[in-house]
């Protein structure tokens, strides 16, 4: 798959999170502290899975 499908996914699913965090009133500060978490995270994840396996010589 590739990096791009990954980033779109991780961004509509932190939309959801949000989304439900306002729903909940939960304070704003700490939805964007959770949404820059959570993106960071999900980055580390899809590029650890797309990336492309050094080839021995």
């Amino acid at each position: 798959m590739s990096f791009a499908l990954y980033i779109g996914g991780a961004l509509i699913f932190i939309g959801g999170l949000i989304y439900g965090a306002v729903l909940l009133e939960v304070p704003t500060q700490w939805i964007a502290v959770g949404a820059i978490v959570m993106f960071g995270l999900s980055c580390l994840s899809a590029v650890k899975a797309t990336r492309q396996k050094d080839q021995a010589e």
